[in-house]
């Protein structure tokens, strides 16, 4: 064999002995090799000769091409690609370690080529709903850095739970609550006496589609009059969570998000709401009152003065050690299915892209709306869950104004569901629960009626002389 013609395959040599269980001394004498030349080859410090070749293709009836023909390039350039996505920036992976990859895990290299073909068709269908901004100059598309997911996955990080938030926002409300005013008027009057904004309610030809603006120059807090009497405490609280808390949530959001940018920003915002609520909802007692009364929402949103959604919120925040709540997720959706809000204290698996399943019930809960309704689901990994869900409204609408449909969905895992009020008579030792997927393009169930898009990961079945419940057939294997 010609020396600059010396083929390495160690890799696709020791792959070939494991598919046939051999020993490398097994190998090595059905090729008539020492069982260190063997080894030698495996660890592509020997190259394979012609006669070697041979004696493979006659011991077990292969086509020496399969080693004569190095297709690695092909294969690393394909990884190459992949890897110069935007999405890896951050994580970049070198040409060495993709060129090992592929000599060793062939089966992962495909296996990550279809993972981001996949992706590439789900941000495809994404691009095609939102186009994004591109540069006509240049060849590769800018980065798709979203800071909304970026400040998701950063609270997710974090189990939705920030100590210091809690325990100032727990020492400012005991010093409020000497006031002897109601939360709202205490916030405003602490805005007035200490910090010199004042608190005003405007009326709707003020503020248009306002419902809360700051003056910096007058120093005056606008709330809308179309804000519900738990939503002017809550704006109140998060004016007071930036005129008190600047300094923490700064170093916050920085220790989070090194990088100033909108992501920092969003995440001041987040911790502003996240102050807001644990000043209305103070650590301490609202946890004693969950457990007190079974977590029932609306009995403790009349106890502290908030809305369905604030408590529903606050309650996936209970992750004190020494003082947990049940860890509970939520989700926001819009009559379309649109999810705009989701949090987790627990490791409910939301799905990143798409919407939520359309068997879940929190979508059939904009039927009934304001009642409280509950399911018992069940996802393809077999993990059972205990939902809640009810509608929910943000402010007042003037007669002629669209009105939000917003429905809040609260769960938690089932062997927590005895601790609720709502799971009262039911039987949960022996549940029916409702199966589910994380949403149709993730969803491998076969046969669901609803199925409103093929799973990513498998191939399309069309039939023209069949027409199943399902209108997308697929193969399941």
């Amino acid at each position: 064999m010609d020396e600059s013609r010396k083929l390495f395959v160690g890799p696709r040599l020791k792959r070939l002995r494991r598919e046939r269980n051999l020993s490398q001394a097994r190998m090595a004498e059905e090729l008539g090799l020492s069982p260190s030349y063997l080894n030698l080859m495996e660890r592509n410090q020997r190259p394979i000769t012609a006669q070697v070749l041979i004696r493979l293709a006659h011991a077990y009836s292969l086509d020496p091409r399969e080693f004569a023909t190095d297709d690695h390039e092909r294969s690393i350039s394909e990884l190459d690609e992949v890897f110069a996505d935007p999405l890896f920036r951050s994580a970049p992976v070198s040409r060495l370690e993709l060129r090992e990859t592929v000599e060793s895990a062939p089966t992962l290299v495909d296996a990550v080529n279809r993972l981001y073909r996949a992706y590439l068709s789900m941000r495809g269908a994404t691009d095609a709903r939102m186009p994004s901004v591109r540069d006509r100059d240049r060849a590769e598309d800018a980065p798709q850095d979203n800071p909304v997911d970026r400040v998701r996955d950063l609270i997710q990080e974090a189990k939705n739970h920030f100590p210091e938030l809690d325990e100032a926002a727990e020492t400012l409300a005991s010093d409020l609550q000497l006031s002897g005013h109601e939360p709202f008027f205490a916030i405003a009057e602490r805005l007035h006496a200490k910090h010199g904004i004042r608190v005003r309610i405007m009326p709707i030809d003020v503020m248009s589609d306002t419902l809360r603006r700051y003056d910096h120059h007058r120093r005056q807090l606008l709330i809308s009059e179309m804000v519900e009497p738990s939503g002017r405490t809550f704006q109140a609280a998060y004016q007071l969570a930036f005129t008190e808390m600047r300094d923490v949530m700064d170093a916050l959001a920085a220790r989070l998000e090194p990088v100033d940018g909108p992501a920092r920003r969003l995440l001041r915002v987040s911790f502003g709401n996240y102050f807001a609520g644990a000043l209305m909802m103070p650590y301490g007692k609202f946890h004693a009152a969950a457990e007190a009364l079974g977590y029932d929402v609306e009995v403790l949103g009349a106890r502290f003065g908030a809305s369905f959604e604030q408590v529903a919120h606050r309650l996936t925040t209970l992750a004190r050690p020494g003082a947990r709540g049940i860890p509970f997720f939520l989700l926001r959706v819009d009559s379309a299915g649109n999810v705009s809000k989701r949090f987790s204290s627990g490791r409910f698996p939301f799905s990143q892209f798409g919407g939520t399943c359309p068997l879940w019930n929190v979508h059939a809960t904009f039927k009934t709306p304001g009642q409280v309704v509950t399911q018992i689901i069940e996802l393809p990994d077999t993990s059972r869950w205990f939902s809640v869900a009810r509608s929910v409204r943000r402010a007042f609408n003037p007669w002629g104004t669209p009105d939000p449909q917003l429905v809040v969905g609260l769960g938690c895992e089932l062997k927590y569901a005895h601790r609720l009020v709502y799971a009262r008579g039911l039987d949960l030792s022996s549940p029916e629960p409702t199966l589910i997927g994380i949403n149709c393009r993730l969803c491998e169930r076969v046969g669901c009626p609803q199925r409103a898009a093929p799973p990513l990961m498998h191939a399309l079945v069309v039939d023209e002389m069949k027409r199943g419940v399902s209108p997308f057939e697929f193969d399941a294997t």
